[in-house]
Parts: C-alpha cells; structure tokens; sequence
C-alpha cells in the first residue's frame, strides 16, 4: 500500500469546506492507502495559542475528526507533538534549507504582508516543517489544495536534497493526490472565495453548528437585487449559494431554483431557507456525534495513545534510518 499523510491545523473547528473538500475523500482513502492523519499543533504555534486554546482545539479537531468517520483502526489518526522524531527530522532538513529559497516562499510572503508584527523563524521554516511531517511516513500521496502546492514542491527539493547529499536514494518523493477526478469546491457564505476559518465566523458553516446558528449564518449571506433578464450570468456571491446547494440539495432542489433564476422569478430568501435546512439535514448525523464523543473523554485518551503508537514506530524507522545514512552511528 502507498502512504497518505494529510494534516490540519489545530485552529479550530472544522467545516463544511473540511469536510466536502477533503475527509469525505479521506474516509474512501482508507481502505486503499496506508494512511496518516494528523493534527498539526506544531504548525499552530506560528500564531502563539494560549495553552487552553491549543489543547481545546487540538481535542476538537480529533473528535471531529472521529465524528466524521475515520477510523483508528483503519487509519491512523495522531497528533504531531506526540511525535518527537518530526522536529529532529526537521533539524536535519533545516541544515540543508536555504534562506532564499524559504523567503521565496509564496504563503511566507503572504504572512509577512498579513503579520508585519510577527515574522517569526517558524513562518520562515513553516514548509521545512511540512516536508518533515510528509518525509517522517515516507508518503507519496499528499492531498492538498492549490494553496499547499509549492509547500510540496518544496518537500520533494528537501527530500531529494538529502538524497543527493548523502548519495542515498532514502526519501521517495511525495505528489499532490485528491482521490477523485473532481475537487469539490466549497465557497464561503461572505461571497468572497473558499469557506475558511480565517475569513470570519460567519462565512464558514461548522460541522458542530447548531441548526439555529446555520439559518443565522445563511440568512446573512450576501445576495443582490436579483437578475434583471432571463439567463443572465449569476454574480460571484450568487453562484456562491448555487454551489453550495449543488453539495447539500439534492438535483430536483437545485434545478427549481436555477430556473427561477433564469426566469427572474427568484426568491432569495426561499433560496437561503433551503439552503440552511439541507445544510442542517446533511450535517445532523456528524454533530450528533460530536456531542457523543466528545463527552466521552477516556475514548479520546485512547484514540490519542493508540494513534500516537502508530505513528511513532513508523517515524522512529525513519528517523533511526535517517541518523544511520547521516553518520549518527552508536559506537
């Protein structure tokens, strides 16, 4: 079986976007892939969380994680700062990273312009990082977004780096892998681009909102005066709903809609109605069991351990490897 390795940040709760755009995927990954599923604390300490705000979201990413379908047993499911062989992997491959490269980086670049205050040397070696949490499973397969792309870029310069220094073909090198032939793109209710947790609280839906919080969040998405001839192209904010009632509606719903608004006949707040009630159904059985699980701390403490577990005798194969073919030889 090839390796998949996928993280997210522990910054919050996840949503729709998360779910539909990549653990729907994960979730059929399982029975083909060897794959690693993590939670990246590491990576969220860029922006400087309170110790509280770490360990509750990191403890909410899991129980998301579980209540939407992956499976222990047939994944392995851990969090990063349970493995210490990541950071000394990316100490080795910090040695052969250089600044031009890092500052070359686009996300980086990104950051600086957002964060003058807080240029900090983990947003400079964030993608070091990255290609550790990659490299430490020997994966392959890495899904990611456009977003992420030169990230793995970089990870294969990193791995390959280190081959070609050691004369040693060690790390393969690892692509972009989405599962299926379509990305599912799911947009933000602010009309502005994809459904995000930096983008405010209101343009993200939660898989653990409450059905009363996803009608709020819906009935204030944007919209306009409406179309003003028949089969006229929708605006951004307006095709933004379309989307998102092509992921949660089904076909009949969709095209009703479509149609009054190619006829001018559309009502916008019918639309959001829908919109919110088919978010709610689609999203009922997750947030069901994310109140189960998450009131059921000894289960949570067993998940951790037992993915931990997993996850580290893997890294510690690689990292023992890794110190034999640098020198790091015991006498």
């Amino acid at each position: 079986m090839e390796t998949v390795v996928s993280g997210i940040r522990s910054t919050g709760k996840l949503h729709l976007g998360n779910y539909y755009g990549a653990i729907k995927n994960f979730l059929k990954m399982q029975d083909e892939y060897n794959c690693f599923f993590f939670i990246a604390d590491y990576h969220s300490l860029t922006t400087h969380p309170t110790p509280e705000n770490l360990h509750g979201s990191v403890k909410q990413v899991l129980v998301e994680y579980l209540a939407a379908g992956i499976d222990p047993e047939r994944s392995t499911i851990y969090v990063q700062s349970d493995l210490p062989q990541i950071p000394e992997l990316y100490l080795f491959l910090n040695m052969n990273a250089y600044m031009g490269e890092l500052e070359r980086s686009t996300s980086f670049k990104d950051k600086v312009r957002a964060n003058p205050d807080n240029v900090n040397a983990g947003l400079l070696t964030y993608p070091v990082l990255m290609a550790a949490d990659i490299l430490i499973h020997k994966a392959t397969k890495v899904p990611v977004g456009k977003d992420q792309e030169q990230h793995l870029e970089m990870a294969r310069t990193f791995g390959n780096r280190f081959n070609r220094l050691y004369n040693n073909e060690y790390f393969p090198e690892p692509y972009a892998f989405n599962f299926t032939e379509k990305l599912v793109k799911i947009p933000g209710l602010d009309g502005k681009g994809k459904m995000g947790k930096s983008e405010g609280e209101g343009n993200a839906v939660y898989l653990s909102d409450s059905p009363e919080v996803i009608r709020k969040k819906v009935m204030r998405a944007v919209t306009d005066s409406g179309p003003t001839e028949p089969n006229m192209a929708k605006p951004d904010e307006i095709q933004n709903l379309f989307d998102l009632l092509k992921v949660v509606s089904n076909d009949e719903t969709y095209k009703y809609f479509d149609e009054s608004y190619n006829n001018c006949q559309i009502r916008y707040g019918d639309l959001k109605k829908q919109l919110a009630e088919d978010m709610t159904i689609a999203t009922e059985p997750v947030r069901n069991r994310i109140e189960e699980i998450a009131a059921n701390t000894s289960y949570l403490k067993e998940v951790s351990a037992y993915g931990a577990e997993k996850a580290r005798a893997s890294a510690a194969k690689t990292i023992n490897e890794v110190r034999e073919i640098i020198g790091f030889k015991k006498f």
